[in-house]
């Protein structure tokens, strides 16, 4: 059985503005077919995702938004 802490997972807490990516740790986004997990160590906000070769790969927010990202894996 599910409960609705479970079903909440995939939908933000607030809508983000358009092209700009949440501000939440642990918020998980997508972008190019790859996963990013927003971590905020030492204060300073980062994604982190691998690259095409599996290797540990860091964007800032503004880079994000310019790969385009979304809430939802692209099928």
């Amino acid at each position: 059985m599910y409960g609705d802490a479970e079903s909440d997972t995939d939908t933000p807490a607030a809508p983000s503005p358009a092209g700009v990516p949440p501000t939440t740790p642990c918020t998980v986004v997508w972008s190019q077919g790859r996963a990013y997990v927003l971590e905020n160590a030492s204060g300073r906000p980062r994604w982190m995702g691998t690259d095409s070769h599996g290797r540990p790969q860091a964007l800032t927010g503004e880079d994000l938004r310019r790969r385009g990202w979304s809430y939802h894996r692209a099928s």
